[in-house]
């Protein structure tokens, strides 16, 4: 059988706002959705501000594209990444972006980007501004992003502290989107196919379970609560959890839950002791 054709992906660094120092687990997440055969970092390669990244550039193989900053206060690099952008989409060979920065600035781009079919993949810090991080098919926060799993794996591993089921259950905008996934792949009997959830979720909303703390969807939905989990070997099936049911009266109960002697008694006077005492054996 003819293997997948990869899928084609130009990565671009906005050197100004990406810390070198996550290239590596950055590189092994975008060969998750394919290969970056462009790889371009933006920024004015004169500064000092720049030297980690100046450092890393040949490692990687990652070509450094030289901005000046032409007047002070202004990004010049931004508007150069933009352009490069602009033009690689008019090329039509190409499949995704993935676009490294936490500038809001670049949700523009992002957006025109989207409406071209292509994937837009968004890393940045915890501080980027919601726009950019909605904007994208999949934003995943640098912080979320360890070293690779194991020489095995190409994954890398997640370092944020798992976020609690009272942390998870008050993100109104996720439980909402979890609770619409599950929904919309529910079968007759209520079970959802993780994969369908999934897809669901992608389709809606730019969304990474590591980003709270959780390697996999499945163990962040679990950890949540708010839903069952069925496993059958490798296939992971959801629902919502049942609310509770009232609970069945006993056998021969009545409507009220006591038992029907008790119903039958329970407005009759009590006998007095006299009465309960045993009447005496004739002589």
């Amino acid at each position: 059988m003819m293997a997948t054709e990869e899928k084609r992906i130009a990565l671009l660094i906005d050197a100004d706002n990406a810390p070198a120092a996550k290239i590596d687990v950055i590189l092994a997440e975008v060969a998750r959705h394919g290969v970056a055969n462009v790889r371009r970092a933006y920024g004015n390669w004169k500064s000092q501000h720049l030297g980690g990244w100046e450092r890393t550039l040949h490692e990687y193989a990652i070509r450094p594209i030289q901005q000046f900053a032409y007047s002070s206060g202004k990004n010049a690099s931004d508007m150069a990444m933009v352009i490069d952008a602009m033009d690689l989409l008019y090329a039509r060979n190409l499949d995704g972006f993935a676009i490294v920065s936490s500038d809001a600035d670049f949700t523009p781009m992002v957006m025109r980007l989207l409406t071209e079919g292509v994937k837009v993949y968004g890393f940045g810090e915890k501080k980027t501004p919601m726009p950019f991080v909605n904007a994208c098919s999949k934003f995943t926060y640098l912080e979320a992003l360890g070293q690779v799993a194991s020489t095995d794996s190409t994954e890398p591993v997640t370092t944020t502290t798992p976020k609690t089921a009272k942390e998870l259950r008050g993100d109104t905008r996720l439980v909402q989107m979890l609770r619409s996934a599950v929904d919309s792949g529910a079968g007759d009997d209520g079970w959802s196919h993780l994969g369908a959830v999934g897809h669901q979720i992608s389709n809606q909303a730019s969304f990474d379970s590591r980003n709270y703390g959780y390697r996999k969807l499945s163990d962040l939905i679990e950890a949540s609560g708010l839903f069952e989990v069925r496993r059958d070997n490798q296939i992971v099936w959801i629902r919502p959890v049942a609310k509770a049911r009232p609970r069945v009266a006993a056998e021969g109960a009545t409507g009220d839950g006591k038992p029907a002697s008790a119903k039958a008694t329970g407005n009759r006077a009590p006998r007095s002791r006299a009465a309960r005492k045993p009447a005496p054996a004739k002589a």
